[in-house]
């Protein structure tokens, strides 16, 4: 049992006081532990008085960090709750301050993936697949994640996709259309957009190439083979070769017979 003899507010943070227990410095807390349990000067406390007020003066901390943390942007509990581990802050007291940010409403997972499905929607390309796996690193719930992304409907899902198709198609441009296509619906597909939406932007695209497309991306791959076999091989070795190189590339024997007879004009 000790009486508080000197309470002084800090020079550095006037938030907080020292706490002076029968003239020696004892501890410090918040100007709000201060108040709740209205500690004075001339009152008497004990360890047991001095360990609870020290805990409720952690809690009162971890709330406050945990305030700064998201005057930033929205955050999940999970985001909270690891950015309070960080600062070496107990189990025990995370929890109780989460607790206390869940019921001011300051934390709200649904809220947090509502609001994250909406803003992936109108500012990213990115598919639903790929935006409940970022909800799950960020520790949101199955059940919330399911709810927040109706709003992503098939529609919208496939105006993207689509946007995303012809982009890439143009992207890919010399390469074969069987190529083009699988590399179009691997990009697709890496950003979370379902395989009955990938096909379906596909049919609605315009994804056609003209002869010229056609004969202009073979004779790139036919070129950049020929430099390579030439050396190395002749008559039909060489066709051989060239052939089963550019149809690995996914043009068609159509397509191959014509660029070779081309780079034989070339020679």
């Amino acid at each position: 049992m000790g009486i508080i003899t000197k309470i002084t507010k800090q020079v550095k943070n006037e938030e907080r006081y020292n706490i002076f227990i029968d003239g020696e410095y004892s501890f410090s807390i918040d100007e709000e532990i201060l108040a709740r349990f209205q500690l004075g000067k001339g009152k008497e406390i004990d360890e047991m008085a001095i360990a609870e007020i020290g805990y409720e003066d952690d809690v009162r901390r971890a709330f406050n960090l945990a305030i700064h943390y998201l005057s930033y942007r929205m955050r999940t509990e999970k985001e909270v709750s690891d950015y309070l581990k960080k600062k070496e802050l107990g189990d025990a007291v995370a929890g109780e301050a989460i607790h206390k940010l869940k019921e001011y409403n300051y934390l709200n997972d649904h809220e947090f993936a509502k609001a994250y499905v909406n803003t992936q929607i109108n500012t990213s390309d990115k598919g639903p697949g790929a935006v409940e796996r970022e909800l799950i690193e960020k520790g949101v719930d199955k059940q919330l994640i399911e709810s927040a992304l109706t709003p992503f409907t098939q529609e919208i899902q496939l105006e993207k996709a689509m946007g995303l198709t012809n982009k890439l198609f143009k992207k890919y441009k010399k390469d074969s259309l069987i190529v083009a296509k699988q590399k179009v619906e691997q990009n697709l597909a890496r950003k979370g957009y379902p395989f009955s939406v990938i096909n379906l932007a596909w049919q609605e695209t315009d994804n056609e190439k003209s002869e010229d497309e056609k004969l202009e991306a073979v004779l790139l791959h036919a070129r950049k083979a020929h430099n390579r076999l030439k050396s190395k091989y002749t008559g039909y070795d060489y066709q051989m070769k060239m052939k089963q190189n550019l149809f690995r590339k996914g043009f068609s024997m159509e397509e191959i017979e014509e660029a070779i007879d081309r780079l034989k004009t070339e020679e």
